[in-house]
């Protein structure tokens, strides 16, 4: 049967300064373990731990810029650019930029505080 999202539930991020995440659907909001689909909004001077998650990620930048650290180099992601990070690489999420950024994120399966395997250290 077909569902509305009325709102989204916000999540607590890691990091430092705090990061707004708008869970719309996934393992919080809707109970999905299949997807998660959510909107970041990260501001400048944003970092996380790195991770190797157990799913992979497609993001997609709509303003600002995203910093992707990977085993292999630095990524700059743009607005109205996007991302995948697949499953079991390491990556490193930041947005040290002026003005931050705001992007969308999909990870399949749905994400969870278990399945992102977070760096015990930054």
């Amino acid at each position: 049967m077909p569902k509305i999202i009325l709102k989204p539930t916000l999540i607590q991020a890691a990091g430092d300064p705090p990061k707004q995440i708008e869970e719309y659907i996934g393992r919080v909001n809707s109970g999905n373990r299949e997807v998660s689909i959510a909107r970041m909004k990260s501001p400048q001077g944003w970092s996380e731990p790195g991770q190797r998650p157990q799913f992979t990620e497609y993001t997609l930048v709509i303003k600002g810029t995203l910093k992707v650290e990977t085993e292999t180099g630095i990524i700059e992601v743009k607005a109205g650019q996007a991302f995948m990070a697949f499953q079991d690489e390491w990556v490193r999420y930041s947005t040290p930029y002026h003005r931050g950024a705001e992007y969308i994120a999909v990870c399949i399966p749905a994400f969870s505080p278990e399945n992102v395997q977070r760096d015990k250290h930054q």
